[in-house]
């Protein structure tokens, strides 16, 4: 069976998307810091038959991320990693006047750095694989200026090119930035407690994850909206 690792996986895009693999016969590797959230969305999943694998912890730990793809390892492999977890650097968002430079370098530890780390500790595994993947879970705030978001916007921004420079550097993988547009989610819900405007589920967006994965397109950044309206 292949196996994903997914950070940020006990709630939101990151339990929708491994659901989904989930009913297609992965094995999993579930990633979150709340642990008794985490402990339920595991025994969900592992309804569908699946082995799962969940490891609570802070993705910015070495020892966690090498605990996640031993785990990975145990299961017989890797074949994509999902870079989920996510930090928005101020909870609410604020101008950039105001955002806390700790805030900030939480955001780019969490989002970008913790993201390459888990890269480096699973490319072995990787490129083992006969269908190695990493999906980085992008943003539009790390394309365009909105006001607020200059920070996490700039965390997502530094993922982008990450995934990019990855992707040219390891043509035997797919690596892949996606920007899953607007879904009603506890972060964006901490982002802007106020805006209380209607949003997509994220289950809405899950199969546009599916289709990169059944037709494996170049290494690249994607948009979910557009690889479901080409459907």
């Amino acid at each position: 069976m292949p196996v994903a690792i997914i950070t940020g996986a006990s709630k939101g895009l990151g339990r929708a998307l491994g659901a989904a693999l989930a009913r297609r016969g992965w094995d999993l590797v579930l990633d979150a810091r709340t642990a008794p959230v985490l402990a339920q969305t595991a025994e969900l999943l592992a309804g569908h038959g699946t082995r799962v694998e969940a490891l609570s912890g802070d993705v910015t730990d070495a020892a966690h991320r090498a605990d996640l793809v031993a785990a990975a390892r145990k299961l017989g492999g890797l074949d994509l990693l999902v870079h989920n977890a996510s930090a928005l650097g101020a909870e609410p968002l604020v101008r950039l006047e105001a955002l806390a430079l700790d805030g900030l370098r939480r955001a780019l530890e969490v989002n970008a750095v913790a993201a390459l780390g888990l890269v480096q500790e699973a490319l072995p595994l990787l490129r083992a694989s006969a269908a190695g993947a990493v999906i980085a879970v992008s943003s539009d705030a790390a394309a365009e200026a909105y006001e607020t978001w200059g920070g996490y916007g700039a965390s997502k921004a530094a993922l982008d090119h990450l995934a990019a420079v990855l992707g040219a550097e390891e043509p035997g993988l797919r690596v892949w930035a996606v920007d899953p547009g607007d879904m009603a989610t506890d972060l964006y819900a901490a982002a802007v407690p106020d805006d209380v405007g209607a949003r997509p589920a994220p289950e809405s967006v899950v199969p546009a994850f599916l289709r990169l994965l059944d037709e494996r397109p170049a290494s690249g950044r994607y948009g979910a909206p557009s690889l479901l309206e080409a459907r």
